[in-house]
């Protein structure tokens, strides 16, 4: 019987791209986020599962994982201070896996030929107890490598090349694959630095063949899983890695890219060199190389976080740790730190931080009233020497980024401003309406995504600040383009389904944020005709039997969820559906 040629996610998924499947992942992770997790599991019913702390509560919770783990008996467990979640999982993805985890950077995992995704909590505790969850398989996207990247052109300057070229929501709910002989030329830091921002173009995964280069890393060889020749594709894209420079993503959105060249001079107060994205030993040793011997600019704050504890013995033992603190860095225990507004190193007000992490969301950093810039290790480290945003090549280019596509903007309500009519929450012009928004991260691990009525006042707060405090039982929200992306903290939609908001009607949607409103029985409708048809004052009826949107006099329709869903939200959520299976 002849079978079609089929992307990397239809071989994972045995499945065509658009079918709804359910399938048991080979691997789940959860961080420190776990202890949220097991309450939640608790709730449905579940009895067997089938970074040092910045404060005393943070220190309970942790120790509340460690009881979790020595009675569930798991064996996989590190602990604080062992590194950061996505950096440890080289210790245990094989190619052709599935790997689920709580965190929209679970990504990672792709360079190593596994399909990796990001999930919510909620859904992370159905999977403790059940041992499967849903998925949608992904339409793809096929990048082809050729070239090879030019000398303190890094695999970052790639990534965030890419994510300029296609937006932020360029890939939204896509599987990304790498192919072309170029491939080779990058090893698994590499290409576990692009898989890692695959979220920020709003991609579900990113993947990496089975190649040399992976078994070299693994020790051993596998054929892993790939597409196969002639499989149909969503979008292909062509790249020549030597015409790739240095670049930004520029305050406040991670697809404002711009060319180092450009940007060149700007001042910064605070640089970052770590997290998920770049705390590996080839990042540390780029970074040492160029601060070795020299001092950073006075009054210039770099703070640099290996990304587990095994690379901070690496760069002890080969001597970077100390070329980097005599150059006047301070060095952070592996964690994520700084990068979600958590711990040492958050800015100051009106201070400019360049960062090698995967977000520049305004209050990202714990402060919205810093600016971040996001760059390469290189870029970081020469631009700490300086004080100034400073290109890291020898001989500086005069390049401007080549390519435009429609910046997504950060979108605050002003002071006073009222979006509320009727029942009705307008926020249509408002797109990349972002979680950090939504519920800062800095309140992650202060309030527990199980704790909806500590979320309520805190919902919204950087965004409208009358949110929270007017939002009533029946109400609806209409918005924009690419509703929730950013992280995967499901606070938002805790809170939201909390609130009793009966529907949420975007243009489009980020997809773990769409999994979120499911699992927590908050309807979520994405219809692009509807909100642009709607005018503040205009009367707003749904009718989920029918699939109907009604806005003033004007009728559109809908596809009702499958079933498995919609049963999902009849029972206001995953947790009470989790209870009577």
């Amino acid at each position: 019987m002849y079978m079609k040629p089929q992307t990397f996610a239809e071989k994972i998924f045995k499945a065509p791209a658009g079918a709804i499947i359910f399938a048991r992942p080979d691997i789940i992770l959860t961080h420190d986020n776990t202890s949220s997790i097991f309450n939640t599991f608790k709730k449905m019913g579940g009895e067997k599962v089938n970074a040092p702390p910045a404060d005393s509560k943070l220190a309970t919770q942790y120790q509340e994982i460690r009881d979790i783990v020595k009675k569930q008996g798991i064996e996989n467990f590190y602990d604080s201070g062992t590194g950061i979640c996505h950096q440890l999982m080289a210790n245990h993805a094989q190619p052709g896996m599935l790997i689920v985890g709580s965190d929209s950077h679970t990504s990672t995992a792709g360079a190593f030929n596994a399909f990796a995704a990001g999930i919510d909590r909620t859904e992370s505790a159905g999977i403790w107890k059940r041992g499967e969850t849903w998925f949608r398989v992904p339409e793809s996207i096929k990048i082809t490598l050729k070239g090879k990247l030019g000398k303190n052109v890094s695999a970052k300057d790639l990534a965030l090349w890419i994510i300029g070229m296609i937006g932020s929501d360029g890939a939204n709910y896509m599987s990304i694959e790498y192919h072309g002989e170029s491939v080779k030329t990058l090893n698994i830091a590499d290409r576990m630095t692009i898989a890692n921002l695959a979220s920020e173009m709003g991609a579900k995964n990113a993947v990496f063949p089975a190649d040399k280069v992976l078994s070299d890393f693994l020790g051993s060889e596998s054929e892993g899983i790939w597409a196969d020749n002639g499989a149909k594709y969503f979008r292909e894209i062509e790249i020549n890695l030597g015409e790739v420079f240095p670049v930004v993503a520029a305050p406040h959105n991670v697809d404002n890219i711009k060319s180092v060249s450009d940007v060149a001079g700007a001042v910064v107060h605070e640089g970052l060199i770590g997290t998920c994205t770049n705390g590996r030993i080839e990042d540390l040793r780029i970074a040492a190389s160029i601060l070795k011997g020299k001092k950073i600019k006075e009054g210039f704050q770099l703070n640099v976080i290996p990304a587990s504890r095994e690379i901070y013995l690496t760069a002890i033992e080969e001597g970077l740790i100390a070329d980097m603190v005599k150059a006047g860095a301070n060095v952070l225990t592996p964690s994520c730190g700084p990068c979600l507004g958590t711990g040492q190193g958050i800015p100051a007000s009106g201070h400019t931080v360049i960062s090698t992490a995967n977000r520049n969301f305004l209050g990202r950093m714990g402060n919205k009233e810093a600016s971040i810039y996001l760059a390469s290790p290189a870029t970081v480290a020469a631009s700490a020497l300086s004080g100034e945003i400073t290109d890291p090549r020898i001989k500086p280019g005069n390049e401007k980024f080549p390519y435009q596509v429609e910046q997504s903007k950060t979108f605050v309500i002003k002071p006073g401003e009222n979006r509320r009519s009727e029942n009705i929450w307008n926020y249509a012009d408002v797109d990349n309406f972002n979680t950090d928004q939504m519920f800062a991260g800095k309140h992650t691990y202060n309030v527990l995504s199980s704790d909806p009525d500590a979320i309520l006042p805190l919902l919204f707060a950087d965004f409208d600040a009358s949110f929270n405090r007017n939002v009533a039982k029946g109400d609806i929200i209409i918005a924009g383009d690419n509703f929730g992306c950013g992280s995967s903290r499901e606070h938002p939609s805790v809170g939201l389904a909390h609130a009793g908001i009966k529907a949420v009607i975007v243009k489009s949607v980020n997809r773990i944020f769409y999994r979120s409103s499911i699992n927590q029985g908050l309807a979520l409708i994405v219809h692009k005709e509807a909100v642009e048809s709607y005018n503040q004052g205009d009367s707003v009826g749904i009718s989920f039997d029918l699939g109907e949107i009604v806005i003033g006099q004007k009728k559109f329709t809908f596809e009702p969820l499958p079933e498995k869903l919609r049963l999902i939200l009849d029972k206001k959520g995953l947790v009470n559906y989790m209870k009577f299976l």
